[in-house]
């Protein structure tokens, strides 16, 4: 996983557009860049999974750190539709060590970030 050294100030950050916040969280996540992919977080946001509530940049980081392990060098597909400050995300996933065929999130953006995140995805391990 990469650093970024490129990343915004809070005020830049504030003014990005839900499109342009999930621009750049795709863009963190197929370099599996977790600083950058936590980034797009505000610092109280919620990630919501059938496993439970992940509170904070700490529980989402490693939310994503294990996505990535599990998914290492993933292809991805994805189908989006925006609605003010909600994303409904279709996605896909395929790597070397799974694949993932039904991934659906939600986005809740406010302020330039993500404050929450549905997640809900079977991750299928190839043999």
């Amino acid at each position: 996983m990469t650093h970024s050294t490129n990343q915004p100030g809070a005020a830049d950050l504030a003014k990005r557009t839900p499109e342009a916040i999930f621009a750049h969280h795709g863009q963190a996540l197929g370099a599996e860049d977790l600083d950058a992919t936590v980034m797009d977080f505000a610092a109280t946001a919620v990630l919501v999974t059938p496993d439970g509530v992940r509170r904070g940049k700490d529980a989402i980081r490693n939310f994503f750190d294990g996505l990535f392990k599990a998914l290492p060098q993933a292809q991805w597909g994805l189908k989006t539709i925006y609605v003010d400050n909600v994303l409904f995300l279709e996605w896909t996933g395929d790597s070397a060590r799974a694949s993932v065929s039904d991934g659906v999130d939600t986005f809740l953006f406010k302020d330039g970030l993500i404050q929450a995140q549905t997640v809900r995805c079977t991750i299928v391990p190839k043999t």
